[in-house]
């Protein structure tokens, strides 16, 4: 609006009082911005008029400009908009990360253990009422919008991501955006709650690779505490909800260090050097081996499970991982 108003004057005083280009701006500029400083020449009736009511236009102009400048920084808008913006910048930034879609419950839970991880990922909610709760230093990337957009999906940049997880409320909304994502990203990841079980399969049909039905697993976890109370308390060490803290590390092949290549458990030692218990192998050929036998071979793209406390996966990482 400023801009239109110095072009209008401009253009007045040079067609009105004839003015040269430069001494139609100048006087654009000095009328508008009310310093008063000395005219050109003195101005006909006809200027005077234009004047007059161009002083008036402007008035109504700078009044405006000044209550929008104040609005952004009394309100904080201003503050808002540099967070967006720093907030793209960290999404541009991002490669092979995971989009969460949906900071409800399950949502939150997910982005919890993701940072825990040491994860990348972004979220994207289109409530922004549920992130009022976040501290200031528990920031992360996210994106207020429809996860059913496409614009807004590629906002989160997944055209660059590794996983998706679809943890919205509605099956119809996952069921739209596991299509949606699987059309714009083939090679993508995509996992998805299902809150019916009716909608477990019209998701896989979608393109998920992955359902869970968050309710059905609670349900038998809530009945496995009665019927199996010692197997559910060990577990519970692993989710981190009796207090202590076991994980479940997985060591792949490609990320361990040259020396541990292609040796077998037996030879690897991990229990004896870090104090961590392998439960499990993923063999590229046999599939998943529980309880694998020490003459188990590690060999191009198997992964062994561990499991193990925090002392015992920070061993394990740095003796048997490549730091790169």
């Amino acid at each position: 609006m400023i801009l239109t108003c110095l072009l209008i004057g401009t253009v007045g005083f040079y067609l009105i009082e004839d003015f040269e280009i430069l001494n139609a701006f100048y006087m654009a500029v000095i009328t508008m911005s009310t310093v008063g400083f000395t005219e050109v020449h003195e101005l006909t009736d006809k200027g005077r008029f234009f004047t007059a009511i161009y002083i008036l236009l402007n008035l109504g102009v700078l009044a405006y400009a000044v209550s929008v400048l104040t609005s952004f920084i009394l309100e904080g808008k201003l503050k808002s908009i540099y967070k967006n913006y720093m907030t793209d910048l960290k999404i541009n930034k991002l490669k092979n990360h995971v989009i969460v879609c949906g900071y409800g419950r399950n949502g939150k839970e997910a982005c919890d253990e993701l940072r825990r991880s040491n994860e990348q990922f972004v979220v994207i909610e289109k409530n922004q009422e549920v992130f009022s709760e976040l501290k200031e230093n528990s920031e992360f990337p996210r994106v207020i919008g429809d996860a059913t957009s496409d614009n807004a999906l590629k906002l989160v940049g997944i055209d660059r991501a590794g996983v998706i997880i679809i943890a919205t409320p509605s099956d119809a909304d996952n069921v739209f955006i596991t299509l949606t994502a699987r059309e714009m990203k083939p090679d993508i990841k995509i996992i998805a709650r299902a809150s019916l079980p009716e909608s477990e399969s019209k998701l896989y049909r979608a393109g998920a690779n992955n359902v869970i039905l968050p309710d059905l697993l609670g349900g038998m976890f809530m009945a496995q505490m009665v019927t199996k109370p010692v197997v559910i308390e060990f577990l519970n060490l692993m989710t981190g909800f009796s207090g202590q803290h076991y994980h479940l590390e997985q060591l792949r092949y490609e990320d361990l260090k040259p020396i541990y290549q292609n040796k077998t458990l037996k030879e690897l030692e991990i229990h004896k050097k870090t104090g961590g218990t392998v439960i499990g192998v993923k063999d590229d050929v046999k599939g998943l081996i529980p309880s694998p036998n020490s003459a188990t071979l590690i060999g191009p793209d198997d992964t062994i499970v561990v499991l193990g406390g925090e002392e015992t996966i920070k061993l394990l990482k740095d003796n048997f991982l490549n730091k790169a």
